[in-house]
């Protein structure tokens, strides 16, 4: 039936069935189609296209942390190397390649609250609930050696956050205020609060590298100036914001993940209302 279709007709209260064939008329001539080997190869290309795209999307599981993963930093030089953090204190490094754990770290006592690594790759920081702040080599430790951190400051309140700055030796963390430290000082160079509830994330700016953004538990998104000792500007949302994270080819804008099931997205020159608003999430954001 290559040169024909069927059409069938069936009548409820008829016991017969009738066929009706219709002829289609087709001819093969090559002449009259020129285009054949790109039309069947781009049907082709899109047939493999779907396949790929209601492929199931779940390619691996990482498994070995032997508690929940509270935290997660990438590796600003390698692409295949991801740092996640645990609630037990222990810190993995994995190679998304080999899909394997390459090294493990008994990083603090208590949840790991907080990871970054440094601009250049060479080392990362985390910090946890024993109210410490460490810098470890992103390196394994050579045969014989101990794994130990290549710096330590104790503070005096639980940090919950932590971001390093995209190009010199600073990192910022984050608690009951926002401390900016330097990499060779055991004590902040400066503390940024507005308001007295707890800061849950502070990330950095990636274009303009001396504005950074938090976010606190009474609502507020605050903005911060590396070169003032005050905040710049605040915004107060409906709902808590978990965290933010900066536009990395816009320096203006960054999105807010909210506990109202939506993610905003700001200008921080119109802080009066989003620029836009992402929604269908079925439950609070945590992460962006």
């Amino acid at each position: 039936l290559n040169s024909a279709y069927l059409e069938l007709h069936y009548i409820p209260w008829v016991s017969n069935v009738y066929v009706t064939l219709i002829a289609v008329p087709r001819n093969y001539d090559p002449a009259l189609h020129p285009f054949e080997v790109p039309r069947e190869y781009t049907r082709a290309l899109n047939a493999t296209k779907l396949e790929r795209v209601f492929a199931k999307p779940f390619l691996s599981s990482l498994d070995g942390h032997r508690d929940g993963v509270n935290c997660m930093a990438k590796h600003p030089k390698s692409l295949s190397t991801v740092l996640s953090g645990a609630c037990d204190g222990e810190v993995k490094i994995w190679n998304l390649t080999k899909r394997q754990c390459i090294r493990t770290i008994q990083a603090h006592e208590g949840f790991v609250r907080g990871m970054c690594a440094r601009f250049c790759g060479t080392s990362f920081f985390t910090v946890g609930d024993d109210k410490t702040v460490k810098q470890w080599k992103m390196e394994s430790p050579e045969y014989g050696e101990e794994e130990e951190p290549i710096n330590t400051i104790l503070g005096k309140t639980v940090y919950t956050g932590i971001d390093h700055h995209w190009k010199e030796a600073v990192f910022a963390t984050c608690g009951h205020q926002v401390d900016i430290w330097d990499e060779q000082r055991t004590s902040p160079m400066c503390s940024l609060t507005w308001g007295f509830d707890s800061i849950s994330s502070v990330k950095f700016n990636p274009i303009e590298t001396y504005l950074l953004g938090s976010c606190a538990s009474d609502r507020n998104i605050v903005l911060y100036d590396m070169r003032k000792s005050t905040p710049l500007k605040k915004v107060i949302l409906n709902m808590r914001t978990n965290t933010l994270c900066w536009n990395p080819m816009e320096a203006f804008i960054f999105t807010a993940a909210n506990e109202d099931y939506n993610l905003y997205t700001f200008d921080m020159r119109f802080l009066e209302s989003p620029v836009t608003v992402h929604m269908d999430h079925v439950s609070a954001v945590l992460d962006v």
